[in-house]
């Protein structure tokens, strides 16, 4: 029996051995949908085909875009306060970069040239670059998760899993909605979204959102706010259906912040300098370097569906995206150029997707081919005042990737359905490095042409080309009606490429790239209804086996400067569980409740950190970042008739484990683990026409970590810095409809 089948079956019968309450995974609900539906009603694409949630093989969790709306959710990182094993964070130093890990795969670095671990996707169309992807929520129906590798169905850098953010499809009537959102810090938020029909076949829409706030603190040196938001973002679409068997939709979105930098906070003092001292809030900073920020990002695209038959349907994905992002960090935090980066950023990218979707009694799948062509590029300076030194550091990197895939579900009898899927992906990647020495503070390419060049520490370009067959199979058995059991095997595979850091008189093996990363995951759960449909629970265990994980770290080096370089870590075991449940009670309660648990372990951990080009295992030494064990949330949602019209009523708890921020071991940066309370008060007249929300979040206004900077020393000016989450805020919404 192949190494995966006889793993997936020793998962399935370890789980029918647990009981049903203990544990449950695959999809949170939102409360509206359970309430008035059935679970089995819910239709997801997690498969590239429209499918019954109960029916994917997959770990997933599916929020609707108005239960964001009901909780006040500012952006998609809400979705995990309700997700098992999640981490989406907004990166250290931004205000629109996603940070993104799913049972602890994942990528921090945000740099140009290295890729995420976790797919984005919206409306089908992969976003390639971190920047950018903290998305508003803003005219969305709903959004998946799905945990695990997906590099059968979407390939390309989803070996923890996909994100799909789907927008909703426009009214074939006038459709006409407006939401405006006051709070805390200045808070002034808002929303228009409009659908016009034009005949009887083409209908023209779009959205607008304005998020404006004032900053949670304050930045002591500028005066300026800091943690502030100004964001500008829309959205529009034409659709097309000239029959039944046709559709085309044409989209394009843009997206501008305007917010100031995040340049973090100083966790210790230094040589007992003013300038150094601590600051009243966690928000605050001394940062020196200014507030000039801006972040752009737009695409277009366009989708198109032909039903050549009952059986058959063809479809086209065709999109182009791109984005600059232009932005200072102050690493010290101090009114000097200390450790000071200013930095920009840019890239494009052009995707092609087509599919051809097969539908049959007892068959069911999905082929396809997919292309992807781009650049992403940028510079930034390392500026260490103390010294008089500025390291410039640029370039680029090609890429361009084209994969084959398939996926078919065969129904053997009335109750088992077996799944094989299998994708083969080739990347070719160019980068381009090259760093050199300034006397002076800051480079020409930042503003100071009378900097003295010296020594060039990096100057290559070089290539590289990896392909890779990702297969998945999969099992369900239909327990009864509304209860599956499956089973599944998949790998996940991220190309190798080149760091945009790289230091050739530090770590000379930086010039020959860094190798793929691949992962293998064996899976076995069971969703379904329960009590007349009154209860609805999942359940998923999975272990995966990690093999040459790309780890991109930094390390402050004695002779100055700062020395980067990407390990492959060698290998890897992760195993865990996720569990949710929904529940309809009497007198309109009903209740969610997610669980997950992640154990992540390095077996071996090969670094060139000591130089040369020999590695060495420090396996010992290191730990999984932004995965803490245990993800817990929990949340009661009470309904009733009041004052012509629906009350709503939803307290909400979120538990996270202890987590560290890097591979190597904090203290004082690492976070112990925090409870967020978040509850919201909705009220919706008969008519839906008007929405009355308040929504207080973090109300305990608890202080946690979500990244950080670690440069100890005197020449970097003992910088340790850390990024937090928001405070405790309050926001009223008035929302109408027509």
């Amino acid at each position: 029996m192949p190494k995966c089948a006889a793993h997936a079956l020793l998962l399935a019968s370890t789980l029918l051995a647990v009981p049903f309450p203990g544990l449950a995974s695959a999809s949170a609900q939102e409360t509206q949908a359970i309430a008035e539906g059935e679970a089995s009603d819910i239709v997801v694409t997690a498969r590239r085909r429209e499918e019954s949630l109960v029916d994917v093989p997959i770990s997933l969790t599916v929020v609707s875009g108005q239960t964001l709306d009901n909780q006040g959710a500012p952006d998609i990182t809400s979705l995990q306060r309700q997700t098992p094993n999640l981490t989406l964070e907004v990166a250290r130093g931004s205000n629109s970069t996603l940070i993104a890990f799913i049972r602890g795969v994942g990528q921090q670095d945000p740099l140009w040239g290295f890729e995420p671990g976790v797919g984005l996707y919206v409306d089908d169309v992969y976003f390639a670059r971190p920047q950018g992807a903290v998305l508003d929520i803003l005219d969305v129906s709903r959004v998946e998760v799905l945990r695990g590798p997906q590099g059968t169905l979407y390939g390309r850098n989803t070996i923890g899993g996909a994100i799909k953010y789907v927008t909703n499809r426009l009214s074939p009537e006038l459709d006409l909605m407006a939401r405006g959102s006051f709070g805390s810090y200045g808070q002034v938020d808002a929303v228009v979204r409009a659908s016009v029909p034009i005949g009887d076949t083409l209908a023209v829409g779009g959205a607008v959102g304005w998020y404006n706030r004032n900053g949670y603190g304050e930045n002591f040196t500028t005066g300026a706010e800091h943690y502030d938001k100004d964001v500008l973002t829309f959205r529009a679409s034409a659709e097309w259906t000239p029959g039944e068997r046709f559709f085309l939709r044409l989209a394009g979105d843009r997206m501008v912040d305007n917010s100031n930098p995040r340049h973090g906070h100083r966790e210790v003092g230094f040589a007992g300098l003013p300038a150094f001292a601590p600051l009243p809030s966690k928000y605050d900073t001394r940062a020196g370097i200014g507030d000039d920020n801006k972040v752009t990002t737009w695409g277009v695209s366009a989708t198109a569906e032909f039903a050549a038959s009952d059986a058959l349907t063809l479809k086209s994905i065709t999109a182009y995206r791109g984005g600059r992002t232009d932005t200072l960090i102050d690493f010290d935090n101090t009114p000097g150029p200390v450790l000071d980066i200013p930095a920009f950023y840019e890239d494009w990218q052009f995707t092609q997707e087509v599919q051809a979707l097969l539908t049959l009694e007892k068959i069911q799948g999905v082929a396809g081919v997919f292309y992807l062509e781009g650049n992403a590029a940028g510079a930034f300076d390392t500026v260490l005042g103390s010294a008089n030194l500025t390291i410039l550091t640029s370039g680029d990197v090609d890429t361009r990737s084209i994969a084959l895939f398939s996926d078919v579900s065969i129904d053997l009898t009335d109750r088992l359905k077996l799944s094989g899927g299998l994708r083969w992906t080739k990347d070719r990647k160019e980068g381009t490095v090259f760093r050199r020495n300034f006397t002076g503070i800051r480079s020409p390419v930042f503003g100071n042409p009378a900097a003295i060049p010296g020594l060039i520490r990096t100057n290559y370009t070089n290539d590289r080309t990896d392909d890779e067959l990702t297969p998945r199979i999969s099992a369900t058995y239909a327990l009864t009606p509304q209860v599956n059991l499956y089973a599944s095997c998949g790998k996940g595979f991220k190309s190798g490429g080149f760091d945009m850091r790289g230091d050739a008189v530090f770590t000379p093996t930086t010039v020959n790239g860094y190798e793929p990363e691949t992962i293998r995951t064996v899976e076995a759960g069971l969703k379904g209804s329960f009590l007349d449909k009154s209860l609805f629970l999942a359940l998923a265990g999975y272990r995966s086996s990690y093999k040459d994980q790309q780890v991109t770290i930094q390390v402050p080096n004695a002779l100055g400067g700062i020395a980067s370089f990407v390990d492959n870590a060698g290998q890897a075991v992760i195993w865990g569980i996720e569990a949710e449940a929904t529940a309809r009670l009497p007198m309109g309660v009903s209740a969610n409740l997610g669980i997950g648990y992640t154990h992540a372990d390095y077996r071996e951990f090969l670094t060139y950190i000591f130089g040369g080009t020999t590695p060495v295992d420090v396996s010992d030494q290191r730990f999984f970042q932004n995965t803490p064990a245990w993800t817990i949330n929990a949340a009661i949602n009470w309904e009733r008739q009041l004052a012509g019209g629906t009350l709503l009523l939803g307290p909400a708890i979120a538990f996270r484990d202890a987590y560290q921020l890097f591979e190597v071991k904090t203290p004082l940066l690492d976070e112990d683990g925090y409870v967020l309370v978040d509850f919201s008060l909705n009220w919706t007249s008969a008519n839906d026409r008007f929405r009355l929300g308040f929504h207080a979040r973090n109300l305990t206004d608890s202080r946690y970590r979500v990244g950080g900077y670690n440069f100890p020393g005197a020449l970097f000016g003992n910088s340790i810095i850390g990024f937090y989450g928001p405070p405790r805020t309050f926001t009223g919404t008035v929302e109408f409809r027509y």
